[in-house]
Order: C-alpha cells, then structure tokens, then sequence
C-alpha cells in the first residue's frame, strides 16, 4: 500500500524510481548469486567445502590487476569482490542446510563447476567491474536509500536478499 501512495500522491520522501542506475550492477550481482545454486550443487555431489580459500584469493588477485583496466582503485573492486564471494557463500550454506535437513539436494542435472561454472563466473567478473566503475563515475545521490528501495525490488526471498544485502554491502561506502 505505501508504494500505491507514494505513486499516486507522489508524497515526500517517498521514491517511484526503480534506481536505473543501480539496475545493470545489481542484475549482474543476481546473475552471480544465481550461479550460486548450481555451485552448491556441484560441491554437495562432490562432498565439497563451501569454503575455497585458494579460489577465492585467484579471484581477488585477477580482479586487483583487472581493476586498473576499468579506472578503478584496486582497493575498491577487491572488496566490493569479496562481498560478492561471501554473498555467493550464504548462498551455498544456506541450501545445503536445506538440502541437509531434507536428506537430499533437489533434483535436476549438476553443471560442471570447472568447465561451465567458473568460465560463467570469470565472464560475469569482467561485467561486475565495467558495471562498478560506471556507478563509480557517477556516484548516487543519497545511495543507501536508493541501494534499499533497489534491494527491496531484487529480493525474492529471504535467503537471496540476504545475500544481496552481503554483495552490496559496502557499495555506498565513499573510499
């Protein structure tokens, strides 16, 4: 009902913007998250950890050396990457709590985490640090609130906001 108001009266303080500006960085952020599933997928199969500590640091370090190549501070991507890793992380926890819990993963086909998954993930890196600096260029005006009202339309479910709220967790942080 409040969205309806702040629609149709267009009351203070109340946002109709769907935050376009936020909207490829956050929809590639989803893309990531939604890999997410079928690697927890591949590591419940495989008796697999969801902590991979010598994968996670191979990812930070490319991203520190491709973060120059999108006119970003290497400090800035860096971070803004292992949010997304420890978001990708609930992720995977959280179903395979579920997955536990029930005695078994849903069913459907497991997709290769070398050959399918990480090559897709690689692919979405390069989207999330053209996307990065492009919000980087032009900064939000009042982006916690505006990051909120986006999160709020991206989120279909408890454990996928909370994830999304992990990834974005220090976008709106000024370095």
């Amino acid at each position: 009902m409040p969205i309806v108001l702040c629609f149709i009266l267009t009351l203070p303080g109340c946002s109709t913007s769907s935050q376009p500006e936020l909207k490829p960085l956050l929809d590639a952020v989803g893309q990531r998250l939604d890999l997410a599933y079928s690697v927890a997928v591949h590591k419940w199969d495989n008796d697999l950890p969801v902590e991979a500590p010598a994968r996670e640091q191979e990812v930070l370090q490319r991203v520190q050396i491709a973060a120059h190549d999108y006119g970003l501070p290497a400090e800035r991507a860096t971070a803004f990457f292992a949010d997304q890793i420890e978001a990708n992380k609930i992720i995977q926890y959280g179903l395979i709590e579920r997955w536990t819990a029930l005695g078994q993963r849903p069913s459907g086909q497991a997709r290769n985490l070398a050959t399918e998954l990480r090559p897709r993930l690689d692919t979405l890196q390069s989207t999330l640090l053209f996307e990065l600096s492009n919000l980087e260029r032009k900064p939000l005006n009042d982006c916690p609130r505006q990051l909120a009202n986006a999160l709020a339309q991206h989120a279909s479910d408890p454990l996928r906001h909370t994830a999304l709220l992990r990834a974005t967790a220090q976008l709106c942080v000024k370095r």
